[in-house]
C-alpha cells in the first residue's frame, strides 16, 4: 500500500508548503504520538520520545508544533536541540524511548525542512507503523484531559553522550596523533560535534563549515558541496579532509592531494580493510547507483555482494535479510551494524581512518586498487516515466546499448521518486563509448515525451 505522507526518509518539503506546516506537523506529533502510546509499544507504560533538529532555522518552529502535538496525545518529550540524525538514533535506543523524531531536510537547502522517526531500536519506522500513523492523521485531532498530558524535559548532556559513544568505536589501541584532518560540518548539526570527536581521538582538526547561521546549512559546503573541503586541505596541507551533510548521516572524504572519495570508494576501504583482518562478516550491500567497477571489486576480493533499491532505508533492509553489516551508497551513507543501528557519517569516517592507521596507509593508497569506471547520468523530463520503460523502442535502445558494452558497463533506466524525471544511466570502462550510449537512449525518451 502506497503512503500519503511518508517517503522514503520521512516527511519532507518546503517550510510553510504542506505537509510542512506548523498545524500538519502538530496533527503529525498528535498522531504519531496516539499510535506510540498504544501498549502494544509501551507495555503499559507511558511513552517518550525524543526530538532533535539541525541547524535550519525553521527547526524551532517545527520543534514546537511536534511537541505540543506529542504532549497533547500524552506523550512525554525530550529535547536535545540540534544533533546529528544518527545521534538521535543511538540516544533513543540507550535511553530506552518508545521512538526518535529528526527535525531535518539532509542535505537539502535552508528552505525544505522534514520529519524523520527512529524506532525504540534505532532504526526507521517499519512501514506498518508509517501506516497506522497515517491512518491516525485521518481521524479528529483531539487533547488529553489536563492529567493525562505529557511532560518537556530538556536533556542537557547529550552532545557530550554521543561524542563518547563516537569515540568508543575507535580502537582503544589505536589513535589519530599526527594527522591533520580538515573537518567540514555543512554548517549543520555536526557543527559542535565533529571537531571533538576527531581531536579528542589525537588528531590536528580544522573546522570548516561550523558557523551555523539557521540559513546557510549546506551552502556551499559539506557532502553535497566539497570544493571548499578540498581547497582547504591543500591550503592547510592536510592529510585527508572529511566532508559531512547537514544531518551527519553522509559523509565523502578527500586525500591529501585534494581528490575526492565518494560513498563506494569509501565503503571498499572499509570492505577490504575488514577481510584482509578477518573481521569481515557476510557481505556487503550496495544499491543501483554502485558503480560497476565497486561490484567486480568485492568479487575479487570473494565479498558477496548485493544491490538494494536506492535509499539507505532500502540498503538497511537487504542487510537486515542477510544478517550482514556492511552497506551503503555511492551518495556517502554508509552503514556498519556492528557499530551502529543506522548510517552515520563521523562512524563511517572513524572506520575509514581505522583501516588506514591500522594498514599505515593514506587514503590514496588504500582506495588505489578500486578503478572507478565513468558513469554518465542524464535526467529527461517525462509525464509518465515508468511507462516508459515497457516501450519497445526505449527497450530496443538499452538492448543495443548493452550490445555495443558487450559485458563491459551497465545500463540502468529509473524513474525519480520525487520528479518527474526518467534517470538514464549508462557505465562501463570505456567513457566515450558510455557517453554515445547514454545519448542515445536520452534521445529515445525525449523523442517519445515530445
Amino acid at each position: 500500500m502506497s503512503k500519503k505522507y511518508f517517503g522514503t526518509d520521512g516527511v519532507r518539503g518546503r517550510v510553510g508548503t504542506h505537509p510542512i506546516t506548523p498545524q500538519f506537523v502538530m496533527q503529525l506529533g498528535y498522531a504519531a504520538g496516539k499510535i506510540l502510546a498504544t501498549a502494544e509499544h509501551t507495555e503499559g507504560e507511558r511513552a517518550a520520545v525524543m526530538i532533535g533538529k539541525d541547524t535550519r532555522i525553521s527547526g524551532y518552529l517545527l520543534e514546537s508544533a511536534l511537541e505540543a502535538g506529542l504532549i497533547a496525545a500524552g506523550i512525554d518529550v525530550f529535547l536535545v536541540g540540534p544533533i546529528p540524525t544518527p545521534a538521535v538514533a543511538y540516544l533513543t535506543r540507550t535511553l530506552r524511548l518508545q521512538a526518535g523524531i529528526v527535525i531535518s531536510a539532509s542535505h537539502n537547502p535552508y528552505q525544505d525542512n522534514g520529519i524523520k522517526f527512529f524506532s525504540a531500536q534505532g532504526t526507521k519506522l517499519p512501514d506498518a507503523i508509517e501506516h497506522a500513523i497515517e491512518n491516525q492523521l485521518d481521524l479528529a485531532m483531539q487533547c488529553n484531559d489536563s492529567h493525562a498530558l505529557g511532560k518537556a524535559k530538556r536533556i542537557t548532556d547529550a552532545v557530550g553522550r554521543y561524542i563518547e559513544f563516537c569515540k568508543s568505536i575507535y580502537p582503544s589501541e589505536l589513535n589519530l596523533r599526527g594527522l591533520k584532518i580538515v573537518v567540514d560540518c555543512a554548517h549543520g548539526a555536526t557543527y559542535h560535534i565533529a571537531r571533538e570527536v576527531f581531536h579528542e581521538l589525537g588528531a590536528d582538526v580544522v573546522a570548516i563549515g561550523a558557523a551555523p547561521n539557521g540559513t546557510n546549512i549546506n551552502d556551499g559546503y559539506g557532502a553535497t558541496a566539497p570544493k571548499n573541503l578540498q581547497a582547504a586541505v591543500l591550503e592547510h596541507h592536510a592529510d585527508v579532509g572529511i566532508a559531512l551533510d547537514g544531518d551527519g548521516d553522509r559523509l565523502v572524504m578527500v586525500d591529501a592531494a585534494g581528490v575526492l572519495y565518494d560513498g563506494d570508494q569509501l565503503l571498499y576501504v572499509i570492505a577490504r580493510h575488514r577481510q584482509a583482518m578477518g573481521t569481515m562478516s557476510g557481505g556487503v550491500v550496495g544499491t543501483l547507483m554502485t558503480n560497476l567497477a565497486f561490484e567486480h571489486a568485492m568479487k575479487k576480493l570473494a565479498i558477496p555482494f548485493k544491490r538494494a533499491k536506492v535509499g539507505d532505508r532500502y540498503v538497511m533492509e537487504v542487510l537486515q535479510q542477510q544478517g550482514w553489516q556492511l552497506g551503503g551508497e555511492n551518495s556517502g551513507h554508509i552503514i556498519c551494524l556492528d557499530k551502529h543501528s543506522t548510517g552515520d557519517g563521523i562512524i563511517a569516517a572513524l572506520q575509514v581512518l581505522h583501516a588506514l592507521r591500522a594498514q599505515g596507509l593514506s587514503l590514496a593508497q588504500a582506495a588505489n586498487e578500486l578503478r572507478m569506471y565513468p558513469q554518465v547520468l542524464i535526467n529527461v523530463k517525462v509525464a509518465k516515466a515508468a511507462s516508459l520503460l515497457e516501450n519497445a523502442a526505449v527497450q530496443a535502445a538499452v538492448l543495443e546499448a548493452e550490445t555495443a558494452l558487450n559485458g563491459k558497463g551497465r545500463v540502468l533506466l529509473r524513474p525519480s521518486g520525487t520528479e518527474p524525471l526518467l534517470r538514464v544511466m549508462v557505465e562501463g570502462e570505456d567513457r566515450a563509448l558510455v557517453e554515445n550510449c547514454a545519448k542515445k537512449i536520452a534521445d529515445v525518451v525525449r523523442g517519445l515525451a515530445a
